[in-house]
């Protein structure tokens, strides 16, 4: 894995720990940083030696911060359209990476940050943590998903109210609608997290993928779909290795050793 200039990258025991590393602009999401996080992705798309990924930003204060204003300032109406789709390319490749990917939210995530976090599978919160999409105060809408994920997550009215306003939301009540699944103290929030992943690579692969995929696809379908297509991933997870392996340990009352297969 290469160096990067906006992110840090650490692997232990199969677990990827991504780091957006611009604290002095709070994580702000430069091109820079987009353009590193998807050559990152993709190389974790086809790494074999990760399971799960964890991603956080850098220092106390902040997740990520929003967007690089600076960066907006030129847009027109067709570069507008171009920036806002590789933003969604990004956050679609991270949303369908294959793997669960972690939010460790531990400040601001505003703006793209919130929808980065939206894009991830789990999003585990420091108590210090905020969220909002704050674009209209800027006179855009959130461009990187985040009409689309935040509502499907904690449903249209709210979303709306955070949309239109502008308003943030503290780590409590994030937890309160389902933006987030844990709030935890900041100091523990990396070993929350870390432990959370653990136990994720701990279980069969093939069934962790199979799972994401029955979540993430059926969203957009009807539910008679859905089931349908859950029940084909059911077989699918009858087929592997790792399957004959859990009952089998399950019967002999000991701890599956899971291969991956």
């Amino acid at each position: 894995m290469r160096t990067y200039e906006t992110l840090l990258y650490s692997l232990e025991d199969r677990i990827a720990i991504v780091t957006i590393h611009r604290p002095e602009k709070l994580n702000a999401l430069n091109a820079l940083v987009k353009e590193e996080l998807s050559e990152l992705f993709t190389s974790l798309l086809s790494d074999r030696g990760v399971d799960v990924v964890i991603l956080t930003g850098a220092g106390e204060k902040s997740f990520v911060a929003g967007t690089d204003i600076a960066e907006l300032s030129t847009l027109t109406r067709e570069s507008g359209v171009e920036f806002a789709g590789k933003g969604q390319e990004l956050f679609d490749r991270i949303e369908n990476l294959g793997k669960p990917v972690i939010a460790a939210v531990n400040g601001y995530a505003l703006g793209g940050g919130c929808e980065l976090a939206l894009a991830c599978h789990i999003r585990i919160a420091s108590d210090k943590a905020r969220f909002g999409q704050p674009e209209v105060l800027l006179g855009i809408i959130p461009g990187y998903g985040g009409t689309q994920r935040l509502a499907r997550l904690i449903g249209r009215g709210r979303a709306m109210e955070l949309i239109l306003s502008g308003a943030q939301m503290d780590a409590q009540e994030a937890l309160r609608v389902g933006l987030v699944s844990r709030v935890v103290p900041a100091a523990e929030l990396l070993g929350t997290v870390k432990q959370l992943a653990r136990v994720i690579a701990s279980n069969g692969q093939p069934a962790v993928r199979f799972a994401l995929q029955a979540v993430n696809v059926t969203q957009e379908m009807v539910l008679s779909e859905g089931l349908q297509h859950e029940a084909f991933l059911f077989g699918e997870c009858c087929a592997t290795g790792d399957f004959k392996e859990g009952v089998r340990a399950f019967l002999e009352k000991r701890k599956p050793e899971f291969k991956g297969v």
